[in-house]
């Protein structure tokens, strides 16, 4: 099985703490569709007995696109590759999109369950006027609730995202946060701490004091009330920042963290076969001006043995699958299993990891360090 990531690289503004690969200057929107579309044809033949089981929109702002420019892309992937009945097809979307008045989003979200649609991702982040203002979001407080609204009339497959660790954030926002999401009985959140990327926006206002730095201390310990409220309420920490509830993992993400194969379209998009990972240019024009040349404007790196063993160890423990001390021993030979059993033993001994039934798995304590812990566990030649 495999999946379609379709990369949409426009937003209508910046978020000041965003690195994702988008441009706010719309002119040539109608012709990266071409791109897009064209590149997808063009690809073809790298997924030739594969499966396709999930369609992915992602961005920038997917939500931004046209209903007809949706629709092609989607049916070029059905005419060009062999997708499942029923596949999982997602569309990140923003608020403000879904919500622009109330007679158009009940049009919008008809259209968009007609052409396949069957998932939302709503990129909420906070339910608060103050947060989203400091992340410089184009929606407002009352389109944040007022779209959840108006699209759970339609889809049944809804997630929404939500930022912890913002400067300012104080512990009763963010579970009044939690709650909100609760209260719209959702079968799916995607949670993440607040990163201060190089060259963006909040980077620049923290060196200049203009905004307090990250508190790590503080966003752990939102976290943990995260998982706590979310774990509570019948939710899955199927993967460290995403809470599921049963039936209702994204299966998009979940094949990412079990090694699928999956194929990137798209300016700066990811693709992997197995062997190899391959990725776009991060350059609209010259990413328009290559594919219109019937050329992929992509690099490719075939993963070693020890590429493959840290990847393995770096997403299974993120996940409630974790690291089976099996599939390393017989995938990657007795010196990665042998180095993996001496270099997760602290773990083991401090309580941030524990072994059931043969696999490897972060405890409740450990979640948050998993990153740091899996980086200690890399095999380095």
């Amino acid at each position: 099985m495999s999946g379609v990531y379709i990369h949409v690289p426009f937003c209508k503004q910046a978020c000041h703490y965003c690195d994702f690969h988008f441009s706010t200057q719309l002119g040539k929107k109608e012709a990266m569709v071409d791109a897009l579309i064209k590149e997808i044809e063009l690809r073809k033949e790298e997924l030739p007995n594969e499966l396709v089981e999930t369609i992915y929109f992602g961005g920038g702002t997917p939500s931004i696109l046209e209903i007809e420019e949706i629709e092609r892309l989607i049916q070029t992937v059905y005419d060009h590759y062999n997708v499942i009945d029923q596949p999982e097809i997602t569309l990140e979307a923003n608020p403000d999109d879904l919500v622009s008045s109330r007679a158009q989003s009940r049009v919008l979200l008809s259209e968009y369950k007609k052409t396949g649609i069957n998932r939302l991702s709503i990129g909420i982040q906070s339910f608060f006027e103050e947060d989203l203002r400091l992340m410089n979001r184009a929606h407002n407080a009352h389109e944040a609730e007022n779209c959840i609204r108006e699209a759970a009339k339609y889809f049944d497959n809804i997630s929404i995202d939500l930022i912890y660790g913002i400067p300012g954030l104080d512990h009763e926002r963010w579970k009044s946060n939690i709650q909100k999401a609760l209260d719209f009985n959702l079968p799916h959140i995607s949670s993440y701490a607040l990163t201060v990327e190089p060259k963006t926006a909040l980077k620049k206002f923290i060196e200049r004091g203009v905004v307090p730095n990250v508190d790590d201390e503080q966003a752990q310990e939102q976290f943990n009330m995260l998982m706590d409220m979310l774990e509570a309420s019948g939710f899955i920490n199927y993967e460290i920042s995403n809470f599921g509830k049963p039936g209702f993992f994204s299966q998009n993400n979940t094949s990412y963290w079990l090694g699928k194969t999956y194929l990137g379209i798209g300016p700066s998009a990811h693709s992997f076969d197995g062997s190899n990972r391959s990725w776009n240019i991060r350059n609209n024009i010259k990413y328009i001006k290559s594919i219109e040349a019937d050329e992929l404007p992509n690099e490719t790196e075939t993963l070693t043995q020890t590429d493959r063993y840290n990847e393995y160890v770096m997403t299974g423990l993120r996940t409630i699958w974790g690291v089976s001390l099996e599939r390393i021993a017989a995938e990657f030979g007795a010196k990665y299993a042998k180095y993996l059993n001496q270099q997760s033993h602290k773990f083991l001994e401090q309580g941030l990891l524990f072994l059931e039934d043969g696999k490897l798995l972060t405890t409740k304590k450990g979640k948050f360090l998993a990153d740091g812990i899996a980086s200690d566990l890399f095999f380095l030649e």
